[in-house]
């Protein structure tokens, strides 16, 4: 059955509700890359329960639904769907441990055409189980490359950001490791594609592929790192738009434009000279 507009926009997605410890934030930071100069002590505090940190795009982690495009009945061909962009907006810095819920709706979706796919915008609100304050909310793109032609109603697609044409203020380059994508799925994104050479070649690759959010969260901690001097509450919002995969052990090259509270950038490949996050935008505090 193709997507109905109507139902899918009405659909009731569980809420999640999740319990994590220091642990699941050191885990998730040696998951995007952190500590791999262990003698570095702003990255160290990411990774060492000693005056520990979490980092503001763990965020994109907690309270995640799962997979309920494939879940749910959503009318959606969840086998051609792929993520085109994450934006991520904190309300108040992540402690360290807690129990959040996450709740996530359907907040409109883009009928492109027969044979043009559509786009499914979501958001998910993530607050503090005891107290209900709001922690945070991500708003996630979801290209939906099966299913144009359904026939909703007229609706325009949100507008990119764009970069500043002159060259980048700043650049940083990070490395990534080779068991990246390993460590990084034990915090989110189980599947395959990430860790199994066989299904990583099914679907047109050469080996299994470093997550989108993976790459997400190097570009924050690239930003993270030259902008806000390691203060993870001077990050208050991070978008990007996914336009290219990236393998564990390449370089990540964030290119940063900053205007005043604004930072445009952009994630590359370095060995291949292929943009991986585009239309990049974080807020300041």
């Amino acid at each position: 059955m193709p997507i109905d507009y109507d139902k899918l926009l009405a659909l009731k997605i569980p809420d999640v509700e999740h319990t994590y410890a220091p642990k699941d934030c050191m885990l998730y930071a040696l998951g995007v890359g952190l500590g791999l100069d262990p003698l570095d002590e702003d990255q160290l505090a990411f990774v060492y329960e000693k005056n520990l940190k979490a980092l503001p795009t763990m965020a994109v982690v907690l309270g995640y639904p799962g997979f309920w495009a494939k879940e749910l009945d959503t009318g959606i061909d969840w086998v051609k769907l792929v993520a085109g962009e994450y934006a991520l907006e904190l309300h108040q810095p992540l402690a360290t441990h807690g129990t959040l819920v996450g709740r996530t709706r359907v907040v409109e979706i883009v009928d492109k055409g027969a044979g043009k796919g559509a786009i499914v915008y979501s958001e998910r609100v993530v607050s503090d189980k005891a107290t209900g304050a709001r922690i945070a909310a991500i708003l996630q793109t979801t290209f939906c490359r099966g299913d144009g032609g359904f026939g909703g109603p007229p609706r325009e697609q949100r507008p990119v950001h764009a970069l500043p044409e002159r060259a980048p203020d700043l650049v940083c380059d990070l490395p990534t490791r080779p068991e990246m994508a390993l460590i990084y799925r034990l915090s989110a994104d189980p599947n395959p594609l990430h860790a199994d050479p066989a299904v990583a070649k099914a679907s047109g690759f050469p080996r299994p592929i470093l997550h989108g959010l993976g790459t997400f969260g190097v570009a924050g901690h690239a930003i993270l790192k030259t902008q806000c001097g390691y203060d993870p509450a001077r990050l208050a919002a991070i978008a990007g738009r996914f336009s290219a995969p990236i393998f564990p052990g390449e370089t990540i090259r964030t290119e940063m434009w900053r205007d005043s509270s604004t930072v445009s950038f952009r994630a590359k490949v370095l060995e291949r000279d292929v943009v991986a996050i585009n239309n990049g935008r974080a807020e300041l505090r």
